[in-house]
């Protein structure tokens, strides 16, 4: 059993950090990461990075507010299908997208990936298929209600059913936030989403200032570590500093 897992680069925003994390100051460039697992039972994507539309129209496609927090560096050749052409990979063969959670720069390509079946935690399903919920959590269902086949999943979950792609809860961001942990021939990764933005969120507990639910991100932070501790590696969702050592595609993680 082996993985071949690709890091791929969607984008960046640029934002200010006191919103991503109590006691930040000054403003960070924000790398959108979306990631190619290739599984002798599949191909899988977890996340898709930002909607087309962004490219040149951020404001209308994420609303005036959205488009107010950050400055959009989002370029033709960087979307989702443009990534996996890049590497001669047909975005319409793709298995499956696991998608961390329905904010725009996590969900905001699966309209790219025609043929998938989405693979997301019950409860983020729920939340976005809620008008008023998704409103106030900023979820567009423009993003994810596009009719693919559904799997919507209730806590852990392992993916190919050996044990070497599993979803794993890490409510608070958002209802129903999942990471992915893989299991590589040079050990564990986990790919912490927007559980986890920087590694100082990991390391200081310092949060963002939007959330779903501080105590349950609290948690979900603690389970992180004990994976760490474990030998895990995090991979950050949204750390500058970090995403300049991983690897891109076309070379795989190890």
């Amino acid at each position: 059993m082996s993985l071949a897992v690709y890091a791929l680069t969607c984008g960046h925003l640029t934002g200010e950090l006191a919103h991503l994390m109590e006691g930040g100051e000054g403003r960070i460039r924000l790398p959108i990461p979306a990631y190619l697992i290739e599984h002798h039972r599949g191909t899988a994507l977890f996340d898709t990075g930002m909607h087309l539309d962004c490219q040149h129209d951020p404001a209308g496609r994420v609303g005036a507010r959205l488009a107010g927090l950050f400055d959009f560096d989002y370029r033709p050749g960087e979307e989702i299908g443009a990534r996996l052409a890049a590497l001669d990979r047909d975005p319409a063969r793709i298995d499956l997208v696991i998608n961390s959670h329905f904010h725009f720069d996590h969900v905001g390509g699966n309209a790219q990936i025609p043929n998938a079946t989405i693979v997301v935690q019950r409860r983020e399903w729920d939340a976005g298929m809620d008008p008023d919920s998704a409103a106030r959590r900023g979820f567009d269902p423009r993003d994810f209600d596009l009719g693919h086949k559904l799997r919507l999943v209730d806590g852990e979950h392992d993916v190919f059913g050996d044990g070497s792609v599993v979803c794993l809860p890490t409510y608070g961001h958002t209802p129903g936030h999942q990471s992915l942990k893989l299991r590589l021939e040079g050990g564990d990764i986990v790919l912490a989403a927007d559980s986890c933005y920087f590694c100082r969120t990991l390391r200081e507990h310092r949060l963002p200032r939007f959330m779903h639910d501080r105590a349950a991100m609290l948690a979900s932070l603690d389970r992180l570590a004990a994976l760490e501790a474990n030998g895990a590696r995090i991979f950050f969702g949204h750390d500058p500093e970090f995403w300049q050592t991983v690897p891109q595609a076309p070379e795989a993680l190890s």
